[in-house]
């Protein structure tokens, strides 16, 4: 898999442009260490809107009351205070904000650049008891205390990621029983130990997976981001109800249906659209004669409706979910290990990098706290309620997926209309994006003279190609050079 240092620079306003931001890249060698895992995305809080709830709906007793005089208060504090000082754009000032803002995690190779982003000191001051707070909450998570009082739930998405960590001996033997199954099943589909029934090929060499939201976003990404070139098996999505759609991937597949084994993710097993998606899939297997039991794997909660059915009928594999993981945060479940494991991926290894990132998360520091800078920085340029929205900016083709995974991932965990005082707050983060350089014209273009409705998150992945693999299109030029250049005139 290959593993590159990454470094992540936010700009609220014109002066973009203004000084070069090079030493990002050029950094001596000594500080772009090789990383163990190249993506991450950091556990993200935004101070704020830590009592918002950790799923989406409200509690049916709460009544809804305006946002307190304080709380409005202290909004109109912030946003008077940034009238008053615009975006600074002096060089040697820029430069020593950059050196002293600068996050570097060593191990991983990430960087984080907040030095574009104007927040002052006073404001640094002003928000230390909320993350604070943030952070007491969080640890109290993590050793398992209830996260929706709704439903008594616990959310322990992080626990996946280091199993040592759960509050009890069974949880943990669940995940290491989950991960170890999942490893062995998809190294006997790649031998072609397990093998579909009436394949020419003797092996499967397709990968249809069937699911929608968290159940797709995740390993849509991953597959885009982490994926050989070549992997042992093929992948291929499933994540809508749009029958078009649908055609489209199995007529891909083609006489490769035979060689698909497919994988239906419903965390209750009763999203419609997913189970629109098996029928429709089902239909296909029919038509070719083919026994979809003999290629099916169900990822879903025990004795939900389908994983009765797969048992039922006797499909190749089971794998659970389990209530304690959301949807938009599963991808580090069975959810994205299974997909990412047939792909050839080193799922291990990509847990290990995951928990790394999750160490530097828990420092109650905000300035050495990668999770902690970021929140406090869009908390700054979306005057702490959303009023402007984050445009993710990867300059990097097998990032293009990146901003939707976080519109669910962010939008979907933030966007609330009351809190858990009954407050009503209606607050979140609106999140899009594309690509650069492919699509910076229209969001520099927009950020510079347009309106400025919106602050951008770059994204730089600081090597092209693997060592040895570059070449120069010119004396001393290469195309990745490009590419950064293109990051540096924007």
């Amino acid at each position: 898999m290959a593993q590159h240092p990454l470094c992540l620079k936010l700009c609220e306003g014109a002066s973009m442009a203004s000084m070069d931001t090079s030493r990002c890249r050029y950094a001596p060698h000594h500080l772009v260490p090789t990383p163990r895992i190249m993506y991450r995305t950091p556990r993200i809080n935004l101070p704020g809107l830590q009592r918002c709830r950790a799923e989406s709906g409200t509690r049916a007793s709460a009544v809804a009351r305006e946002i307190p005089a304080e709380v409005s208060a202290a909004a109109d504090s912030l946003e008077s205070k940034k009238k008053k000082k615009g975006l600074e754009t002096d060089p040697a000032v820029l430069w020593q904000r950059y050196v002293e803002w600068l996050y570097q995690h060593k191990e991983l190779g990430l960087y984080v650049d907040v030095s574009r982003i104007g927040f002052t000191e006073e404001f640094v001051e002003e928000m230390e008891p909320k993350f604070q707070h943030a952070f007491k909450a969080m640890e109290e998570l993590e050793a398992g205390a209830i996260a929706n009082p709704d439903e008594g739930r616990m959310v322990g998405h992080y626990w996946l990621r280091d199993s040592k960590r759960t509050p009890n001996p069974f949880l943990k033997q669940q995940i290491d029983s989950t991960l170890d199954a999942i490893c062995n099943f998809a190294e006997n589909i790649i031998s072609g130990k397990i093998k579909p029934p009436s394949s020419q090929t003797g092996r499967f060499t397709q990968v249809l997976s069937v699911g929608i939201g968290g159940s797709a976003l995740g390993p849509e990404f991953v597959a885009e981001a982490l994926a050989p070139d070549n992997p042992p098996l093929k992948i291929r999505f499933i994540d809508n109800t749009d029958p078009a759609g649908i055609d489209h991937q199995i007529a891909q597949l083609g006489p490769e249906l035979a060689s698909t084994l497919v994988i239906v993710i419903s965390k209750s097993g009763g999203t419609p659209e997913t189970r629109n998606g098996l029928l429709e899939v089902q239909k296909a297997f029919r038509e070719a004669g083919l026994d979809f039991s003999k290629q099916g794997v169900a990822i879903t909660q025990e004795n939900s409706l389908l994983d009765n059915t797969a048992r039922i009928e006797g499909w190749v594999a089971r794998f659970p979910m389990f209530d304690w993981v959301g949807g938009r945060t599963s991808e580090m479940s069975a959810v994205g290990l299974l997909p990412a494991a047939l792909q050839g991926i080193d799922i291990r290894e990509m847990l290990t990098g995951a928990s790394i990132m999750d160490e530097a998360t828990r420092i109650p520091v905000v300035k050495t706290n990668p999770a902690a800078l970021l929140a406090l920085c869009w908390y700054w340029a979306s005057d702490g309620k959303g009023s402007k929205d984050m445009v993710v900016l990867p300059y990097k083709d097998s990032l293009l997926l990146f901003s939707r995974y976080l519109q669910q991932l962010v939008m979907e965990s933030l966007g609330k209309e009351f809190d858990l005082d009954g407050n009503r707050v209606n607050q979140g983060l609106t999140v899009y994006g594309n690509k650069g350089s492919t699509d910076q014209h229209a969001y520099i273009q927009q950020l510079r003279e347009g309106v400025h409705n919106f602050f951008v998150t770059f994204i730089e992945v600081l090597r092209d190609r693997p060592p040895g693999h570059d070449w120069e299109l010119e004396p001393g030029v290469t195309c990745g050079d490009y590419l950064f250049g293109m990051l540096q005139f924007e």
